[in-house]
């Protein structure tokens, strides 16, 4: 799997804003965690495109502004490590753990602040 491409178009779709195309790097039956998510939806931990799908599409509507440049791609075994900065400057970074067909099976968001 090409990390730094598959980067590239991750930061893509995100400032598409398009969630069709965000969600399209998921497994149905994703797990992703992230603090920020207990805020819109009540849970860190959600489960399912459909759960991604509706926390994303709160967080997209609440910040009209969203973007993402990706800062560096650390590579793994099966998985990989997106650093980035959002329209704040904020530093951030994801986890993607990835299934034999590519898509992310587990993900995990960390923020500076």
């Amino acid at each position: 799997m090409d990390f730094t491409a598959f980067a590239i178009e991750w930061e893509a779709a995100w400032n598409s804003h398009s969630l069709d195309r965000i969600l399209a790097h998921y497994a149905p039956d994703v797990v992703f965690r992230s603090h920020k998510a207990m805020r819109l939806v009540g849970t860190g931990e959600l489960h399912g495109r459909n759960a991604l799908r509706d926390y994303w599409g709160r967080a997209l509507k609440a910040q009209p502004n969203l973007s993402f440049v990706v800062v560096d791609v650390l590579h793994g075994y099966g998985m990989m490590v997106i650093t980035y900065r959002n329209q704040n400057d904020v530093l951030a970074a994801e986890t993607l753990r990835f299934g034999p067909d590519g898509l992310v099976i587990e993900a995990s968001a960390c923020h500076a602040k």
